[in-house]
């Protein structure tokens, strides 16, 4: 079991924020924004699971992404299809981020940061989403664009679900 720091051996703050992503929404954003003063390095990692069939493809989202944080070099993109952890622990990570909307979020999300520190002493730091971004996921933005719905509103700014990234 790894240890848990709150630096690195080159004294930088490592975070990892994981999830499918499947879109990227503001919410997603937003928490990204906000703890990306509290870190020198931020992945954003999209999980990556062979047993789902996704909305949007691996590298559609992970291009996405990038473009939208492209001018931001701490920000990299990566995917991955094996323990958050054990990303986590290849990248030098010291933290997961989290978004919590409800308090049904904070319950899974307390139970996974055990369960992540228990298997590599890696903390988790939670960041509450912002109300005018807690009514809004990707499995919302899905079924309101399958049934054609405008979702505009709930993407990065500029982003639309039928465009090619």
């Amino acid at each position: 079991m790894r240890t848990s720091q709150c630096i690195d051996n080159e004294g930088k703050r490592i975070a990892i924020f994981p999830g499918s992503f499947d879109p990227f929404t503001r919410g997603h954003e937003s928490i990204v924004r906000r703890a990306l003063p509290l870190f020198d390095k931020f992945y954003i990692a999209i999980g990556v699971n062979a047993d789902k069939n996704p909305f949007m493809s691996a590298e559609q989202r992970k291009s996405w992404i990038e473009e939208i944080f492209k001018d931001d070099p701490r920000v990299e993109v990566i995917t991955y299809s094996n323990l958050t952890v054990e990303v986590a622990n290849e990248v030098g990570a010291q933290f997961i981020v989290r978004g919590v909307r409800l308090i049904q979020d904070f319950e899974n999300e307390k139970h996974l940061a055990e369960v992540n520190r228990g298997l590599s002493g890696i903390e988790t730091i939670l960041l509450y989403t912002l109300p005018e971004y807690s009514h809004i996921s990707s499995s919302i933005v899905r079924e309101l664009y399958r049934y054609g719905q405008d979702v505009s509103k709930y993407l990065p700014e500029g982003f639309k679900l039928d465009q090619k990234p």
